[in-house]
């Protein structure tokens, strides 16, 4: 008797959480990564450029540019990549939460402290500038791989 009721239960609560699950096509997971690679981008090189000031503004926001660039082209196209086949491989109804592996998440949470952590520094600011706007163009870069295939998705 105990063991059947414990099957019951794990099996409405299971169907009580697949009602209220986030669930999304693999298109709009692909649009969901490309858009937060994109709006994150963005808003990281706002946020550096507001570190830049005086004579060294344009060298050091195309210094930012340069690095990264070499960033995205080394590294984030490789990772936008496995991203793009990961989400490929969903079902419909995935959790939109899964556009990115738990591993992902964690990275993201340990870089945004990281972030946190250099700006209360003592870091100089035209440094810590130049840093965002070499990430956040690295992914502004790297998202349009992510925005190709979402334009051009076939199941």
């Amino acid at each position: 008797m105990g063991l059947t009721f414990f099957k019951a239960v794990v099996s409405a609560m299971s169907h009580w959480s697949s009602r209220f699950k986030p669930g999304a096509s693999p298109r709009t997971h692909l649009f969901c990564a490309s858009a937060l690679w994109t709006v994150i981008g963005l808003f990281l090189m706002y946020r550096g450029i507001g570190y830049l000031s005086g004579d060294n503004f344009l060298p050091l926001v195309l210094l930012g540019i340069i690095l990264g660039s070499l960033k995205s082209l080394l590294i984030l196209n490789r990772s936008a990549a496995r991203g793009v086949e990961r989400i490929r491989r969903f079902g419909d109804n995935t959790c939109i939460g899964a556009v990115y592996s738990w591993q992902t998440w964690v990275l993201v949470a340990v870089m945004m402290l990281l972030g946190v952590i250099i700006r209360m520094s003592p870091v100089p600011s035209p440094v810590v500038g130049t840093v965002c706007v070499a990430i956040g163009w690295a992914l502004l870069y790297s998202s349009r791989y992510g925005w190709q295939q979402w334009f051009y998705w076939h199941k």
